[in-house]
């Protein structure tokens, strides 16, 4: 774990512990994984062609679909981490600095996999798009068009957030927090997406997912919530 890290408790003083070299080499490492799947897959495995070509899109949907699951459960991840470390909940486990380290690890990690699913999906044959049509927000026509386009605004607010990371020594504590707020939006428009436009989410598994991970955070920030009030009350008593 990063030294700075381990000497710090308060999740805006810290420093990224992901290198910005490393981040970049982690979304290169994304999109060519992304086109190597595409192009290199058909010829790998057997009957991946026709799955391609066909007229219902299997292969690139399927695992499109998996890293979407992947992304958002780490979002809530990194959510719970958060929250948990401002209400201090953290501090009974795993840990504040344990938490700081691995909110950062589960906020990059979860907008390299959202990435991934998103560009795998330049190789499914029944959607047809181009990078353009994926990278940009409501670009997509040919297949809910409204939660998808949501779903990537939601993207690029998560690359917002990253950001703070890396530039929180260089902008105010109050733009700091402001920016950071918006992980609530991204983690519910995610959250609308999901519902709308995955194809899973009519499955009660899907559903008992999405409903017990959104319960999680909800308790956990009106926890945080009644927590910051009750401090504010007993510094007002102080005062008087």
């Amino acid at each position: 774990m990063d030294q700075n890290v381990k000497n710090a408790t308060d999740i805006e003083q810290i420093t990224p512990s992901i290198s910005p070299w490393a981040l970049l080499l982690l979304i290169l490492a994304t999109v060519g994984g992304a086109a190597a799947a595409i192009l290199v897959l058909p010829a790998w495995v057997p009957g991946m062609s026709s799955s391609i070509t066909g007229e219902q899109p299997k292969v690139f949907w399927y695992i499109s679909r998996s890293s979407a699951i992947i992304a958002y459960f780490l979002l809530w991840a990194s959510m719970v981490l958060g929250v948990s470390v401002t209400n201090k909940a953290a501090a009974i486990w795993p840990g504040l600095p344990t938490a700081i380290d691995l909110h950062q690890y589960f906020t990059i990690l979860g907008l390299v996999f959202a990435l991934f699913h998103g560009l795998i999906l330049i190789g499914d044959g029944y959607l047809l798009l181009s990078p353009l049509q994926v990278l940009t927000p409501f670009a997509i026509t040919n297949y809910r068009p409204g939660y998808v386009g949501i779903g990537q605004v939601a993207f690029y607010l998560w690359i917002l957030i990253t950001a703070t990371f890396y530039v929180r020594r260089k902008i105010s504590k109050k733009a700091w927090r402001f920016i950071h707020y918006f992980s609530y939006l991204t983690y519910l428009i995610a959250l609308f997406h999901g519902l709308g436009a995955g194809t899973d989410a009519t499955f009660n598994w899907a559903r008992l997912i999405y409903t017990s991970t959104f319960g999680v955070l909800a308790i956990l920030t009106a926890y945080r919530i009644l927590r910051a009030r009750s401090q504010a009350g007993r510094k007002q008593a102080i005062q008087a």
